[in-house]
């Protein structure tokens, strides 16, 4: 009944910057906290972003100062704008949302297929 759709990822050039979009739907009550993680081959999965219902940020120390992550609770939607763009930020990035639904009085975390971003040097 819960759907997390991403789309934005895609090959650019150290630098360069891209924005991340991840919009979740389906018999939703409320959201709590929404971010991205991403995952490198090799390597394990991180938190880059997340922010609160209440719109509070928490950000990985590598991307501060570079990435924004933004929030419309009406759309049920995050966004991550990320500028100058580094190789090491080449992974799968991962939308994350915990969700209670109106048939459940618990807290689920539903998450993205993930979506491809390539930086190269």
């Amino acid at each position: 009944q819960v759907q997390v759709v991403e789309s934005g990822g895609g090959l650019v050039q150290a630098g360069d910057s891209l924005k991340l979009s991840c919009v979740i739907s389906g018999n939703i009550f409320r959201i709590n906290d929404m971010g991205w993680y991403r995952q490198a081959p090799g390597e394990r999965r991180e938190l880059v972003a997340q922010i609160s219902s209440d719109g509070v940020p928490q950000y990985l120390d590598f991307v501060k100062g570079r990435f924004t992550i933004s929030r419309d609770n009406a759309k049920n939607s995050i966004l991550l704008q990320m500028n100058s763009l580094k190789p090491d930020d080449t992974a799968v990035y991962y939308c994350k949302g915990a969700v209670q639904t109106y048939a459940q009085a618990y807290w689920i975390n539903y998450w993205g297929q993930g979506t491809q971003v390539t930086v190269s040097s």
